[in-house]
């Protein structure tokens, strides 16, 4: 399975005002494994950073006065997520964003939706740790990801701590051992996995003296009740 986990930075916390795209961070995993390869963008927005957004991810104007524009590099980021299950955190906030720029590009890229599916591991979090913080901080700690180093928040690194995040959180979630009779047991997708080959399947049959006790034992189930739903071997 192709995933790619998503996180974006955006000038304030509504598209609805006009709010606009400043970054887009991709990680791609295959199989559960980091593949190395990764999207990472800036984007000039048009418009002035709001000051929430300014302070929580040290992006300016300025800084991005020389950025390409959203709909130049759409195509691009398109061609790296196209099929796969994009992992987002709070999918709902910057599936609504990107959907916002897809719309303000053209209505022929249609929706985030089209183009691959979602995963929010907000809503995941939130069913393992009901009633709990679940925003990415929290996960890192309670899951042991070491996120010292975020001092500001970032759409690459965000996307890398999630990946980790989301590892912690579906762990376990490999090959469930369910090959075929006669053919070696594949290797769990969890990173350091062996494979564990199958042994020969011991067949175990009845002797006759069992045979005969649980030919008497329905019988008495018979005599007692009438009818024995399991008949033994004489029906």
């Amino acid at each position: 399975m192709r995933q790619i986990v998503l996180d974006t930075e955006t000038t304030g916390l509504s598209w609805e005002k006009g709010n606009r795209i400043v970054e887009v961070g991709c990680i791609e995993l295959i199989e559960r494994r980091p593949t190395g390869r990764q999207f990472q963008r800036y984007f000039n927005p048009g418009r002035e950073m709001e000051p929430g957004a300014q302070e929580v991810t040290g992006l300016s104007l300025d800084f991005l006065r020389d950025k390409p524009r959203f709909e130049t590099v759409l195509d691009e980021l398109l061609a790296f997520i196209a099929g796969a299950e994009l992992i987002i955190h709070n999918a709902s906030f910057d599936v609504g964003f990107l959907n916002y720029e897809l719309s303000l590009a053209g209505a022929h890229y249609g929706r985030l939706e089209d183009h691959a599916s979602v995963l929010d591991t907000l809503a995941m979090a939130r069913e393992r740790y009901p009633g709990q913080r679940n925003s990415l901080d929290a996960l890192c700690k309670r899951l042991g990801v070491d996120n010292g180093h975020r001092k500001l928040h970032g759409a690459l690194l965000d996307a890398e701590l999630l990946a980790e995040v989301y590892l912690g959180l579906t762990a376990g979630q490999g090959d469930l051992g369910l090959a075929p009779l006669g053919e070696p047991e594949t290797a769990s997708r969890l990173p350091g996995a062996v494979a564990i080959p199958s042994a020969p399947r011991r067949v175990l049959r009845a002797s006759d003296t069992e045979l005969a006790a649980h030919e008497a034992r329905l019988q008495k189930i018979s005599a007692k009740a009438g009818k024995c739903l399991w008949p033994g071997p004489a029906a």
